[in-house]
């Protein structure tokens, strides 16, 4: 065997310094990272309306501090405000994910509903208001419901533009009802208009309610299955 050919057990290829198409990067080779896109910034706005559901809770457990309810009307508006943000930089940044659809709808109703059960137990939604609460509740479990079986079917349920004012009325209506005592302080008779815009919230409850059961029964009827 020639000198300047070193021998190899096993029937090794010597080392030639020349790229192998089957070469793999060591271990330790530094590799981009790609972020995952539930850390996404839309993402991160949803989580943080998750994350004001609890506080909320424990601000309205103190319903006559002034302290508690200026700081949950806070939270609350900014809460509110990333239900607007979330889906404007999701459309924006293409930061649209699966998981961002799942959890946009399921905050928002934590929220509502989380709110109006707070309210209620003070006694801020009381007497017959309470009937318009129970409205904006049954129909949030409607519309969930008939989602649940309408994805199923593969059939998407798109948001009418009066479901959207729905949601803007009822979002402002629980502003003024969570700032309550302290709003009343700054402006008087800020209860009893969160209470009025709270009945206009669920008659458009009602309307947007029945839209989604007409479409829900129509898939219903013609589902051969």
């Amino acid at each position: 065997m020639p000198a300047h050919e070193p021998e190899h057990e096993n029937g090794a290829e010597p080392l030639t310094g020349l790229p192998r198409s089957d070469f793999t990067p060591p271990m330790n080779a530094v590799l981009p990272r790609r972020r995952s896109p539930a850390w996404n910034l839309a993402n991160c706005l949803t989580y943080g309306r998750l994350v004001a559901v609890p506080v909320m809770v424990a601000l309205l457990f103190y319903p006559e501090s002034i302290t508690a309810r200026s700081v949950a009307f806070v939270v609350f508006v900014v809460a509110a405000v990333t239900d607007y943000l979330d889906g404007y930089v999701a459309r924006t940044y293409q930061q649209s994910s699966a998981l961002g659809r799942m959890l946009d709808p399921i905050a928002d109703k934590l929220l509502v509903a989380a709110c109006l059960l707070m309210l209620a137990a003070d006694h801020t939604i009381t007497g017959s208001s309470v009937w318009a609460a129970i409205v904006i509740l049954c129909r949030e479990v409607l519309v969930s419901g008939l989602r649940e079986y309408l994805a199923e079917l593969k059939v998407g349920v798109p948001v009418s533009r009066i479901a959207k004012w729905k949601t803007t009325v009822q979002l402002i209506a629980l502003g003024f009802l969570v700032a309550g005592p302290a709003g009343e302080i700054i402006l008087p008779g800020t209860t009893a208009i969160g209470l009025a815009l709270l009945w206009l919230a669920a008659a458009l409850t009602i309307w947007t309610g029945w839209d989604y059961m007409r479409a829900g029964i129509r898939h219903v009827i013609n589902d051969p299955r």
